[in-house]
């Protein structure tokens, strides 16, 4: 399974989507243990990382952290799940949007990929290790709504004569959601530029090509 990664996006950016990121203060002690575990993990890599660094960092006993998490795979686990949640509601949010297709494309990219401005240590953290984990790796169903979603838009822009016929929407959505998701990769590693106005410059390239590409 590749990895993936977003938070919603800045507000000013994606419009009407609220600003909102992964490394929020939720007020309890699991999610205060995830926050201090991205942060290890971003700055020593998951395996490196240990369980009293996790505590440490959060300034906690060390055995304290195995009361909210029986491993650093379910620590990892509940960082993603946290993240992809998110894209799930804003992905959903999007597609009863009804816009046409190109404008939708264009939020759920600016929001994927705003990601690497508005929480780079999350980026990373997904980034790097997701693939790796087996905790997640076993978590197909939640996995498969967002490109369920984006499949749904394409799809319903068939049906509006903004995508050719011929189109298939699951290999097309796909498509999409892995341009992006090398986007990050490129810039997690250093291989592309990645200053915050590469964000809108990233966004539309990706979406220009696909659309071009799905266009009837």
């Amino acid at each position: 399974m590749k990895s993936t990664t977003v938070t919603p996006a800045r507000a000013g950016i994606a419009g009407d989507y609220a600003h909102a990121t992964l490394p929020v203060r939720t007020g309890d002690r699991r999610g205060e243990l995830a926050d201090a575990a991205v942060r290890v993990f971003a700055r020593k890599g998951f395996h490196a990382a240990r369980v009293g660094d996790i505590a440490e960092e959060a300034g906690v006993a060390h055995g304290l952290l195995y009361h909210y998490f029986r491993s650093k795979d379910e620590v990892l686990e509940s960082i993603f799940m946290r993240t992809w949640e998110m894209l799930v509601e804003e992905t959903r949010r999007i597609g009863d949007s009804r816009k046409r297709l190109e404008e939708q494309f264009r939020v759920f990219a600016r929001i994927y990929l705003c990601s690497w401005v508005d929480s780079p240590d999350v980026t990373r953290v997904l980034i790097r290790e997701v693939a790796r984990s087996p905790e997640i790796g076993n978590r197909g169903a939640e996995i498969s709504e967002v490109f369920v979603l984006l499949r749904r838009m394409i799809e319903d822009a068939r049906v509006r004569g903004e995508v050719r016929a011929d189109c298939d929407a699951e290999l097309a959505a796909w498509a999409f959601y892995g341009a992006l998701e090398e986007i990050l990769t490129g810039w997690v590693l250093g291989q592309l530029p990645s200053e915050p106005a590469d964000v809108e410059q990233a966004v539309r390239a990706v979406v220009d090509v696909t659309c071009a590409g799905l266009s009837a």
